[in-house]
């Protein structure tokens, strides 16, 4: 006895997307993220089905009939009526050139299932128009992949004979190792999503330091040029002495007069500077050292923090860019676990198929 697993031939990823039942006007998102849409043959019954898998349940289940049309509503979405399942299911692709391939895809197979129909009616040989392959034919290999354009996955597989029970342990076998695989694949995911997770904390915590040290920055600088104001002020005031006695001329005073007033004043100043002089200047020159000194601190602290500034921004750049490499990473752990889990998916329903089979 043998039997033929229904195999992917056309694989992309896009939103998925249902009409509302109540209003039939409105679209019900699948889910917030995108999801693998496949084109899957079945040789058994000659039929192909558009299948999209999301978590542990199916999402889009709808088979392919000559009657079907799919159309493009926009740039970037199409939608088609599925009359057995009583809705309208709707894709968003990240691009034109996707939804092309899709809708190109479309017809392929909506051709390909009307040839089969024909055929099959006449009771011909039943063959995969799309595949170009008898139901019984051997493969040369399981499963084989190319990468097409736009990132697109595209799956050819074939059917083969399977001898009975050792087909059977081996069956149970793989699917034992793909539910294991299946746990490592997410457990990998989730560590990935915490280590994204806490690269956001820690940009999170950068930029709010290099905030702070902006503050710090302009409050520096706001006080350093405090300081050389003041400086500024006491060289002027020391540079300018005001005389501390006005002199007043009468208009008849004689000259004699006037050079005794002078020379008094002249003794007068010079006692006020021996008194006073000297310790004035020795103040105003200490407050000026100190002064240039406190100067001199803060162009130094302003030029460390500047320093620090920039090494934050690097480190700040620096973790952006490995959130994006966790980002990338996250993206392929998740597009590589939905490929593992229709893997999986098809592995469960040629062992139930096998069961059901068994004598």
């Amino acid at each position: 006895m043998s039997t033929a697993r229904e195999q992917p031939i056309f694989s992309t990823r896009a939103h998925v997307f249902q009409i509302d039942p109540a209003t039939k006007r409105n679209w019900i998102p699948a889910g917030k993220h995108a999801l693998t849409v496949s084109y899957f043959y079945d040789a058994t019954r000659n039929v192909y089905r558009i299948i999209s898998i999301g978590g542990a349940k199916a999402i889009i289940n709808s088979t392919v009939t000559p009657n079907m049309t799919f159309t493009k509503t926009s740039q970037k979405f199409g939608q088609w009526a599925d009359s057995r399942a009583n809705t309208v299911y709707g894709l968003g692709f990240a691009s034109e050139q996707h939804l092309t391939q899709f809708a190109e895809k479309f017809q392929e197979v909506k051709e390909a299932a009307r040839l089969a129909r024909e055929k099959s009616q006449d009771g011909g040989e039943l063959t995969s128009p799309a595949l170009g392959l008898t139901a019984h034919q051997v493969p040369p290999s399981p499963l084989v992949s190319a990468n097409g354009p736009g990132d697109e996955k595209l799956f050819r597989s074939q059917s083969a004979d399977v001898p009975g029970p050792a087909e059977r342990e081996r069956l149970k076998k793989m699917l034992s190792e793909g539910s294991v695989g299946e746990v490592q694949w997410e457990a990998e995911f989730f560590a990935l999503q915490d280590s994204n997770n806490k690269l956001a904390g820690a940009l999170r915590e950068a930029n709010a330091a290099a905030a702070q040290w902006r503050q710090q920055l302009e409050a520096q600088r706001a006080e350093a040029e405090r300081l050389r104001q003041r400086v500024a002020e006491l060289e002027a005031q020391a540079a300018t002495e005001p005389p501390s006695v006005s002199e007043k001329e009468g208009p008849g005073q004689s000259l004699e007069q006037l050079e005794a007033l002078v020379q008094t004043k002249d003794q007068e100043i010079q006692t006020l500077k021996s008194q006073t002089g000297g310790p004035r200047e020795a103040v105003e020159a200490t407050e000026r050292e100190e002064t240039q000194q406190k100067v001199q601190d803060l162009e130094t602290r302003n030029a460390e923090l500047e320093h620090q500034l920039r090494a934050t921004e690097r480190s700040l750049e620096e973790a952006r860019a490995e959130r994006e490499r966790a980002r990338a990473e996250v993206g392929r752990a998740a597009q590589l676990l939905d490929v593992r889990l229709f893997e999986l998916s098809e592995l469960r329903e040629g062992l139930a198929r096998l069961a059901e089979g068994t004598p």
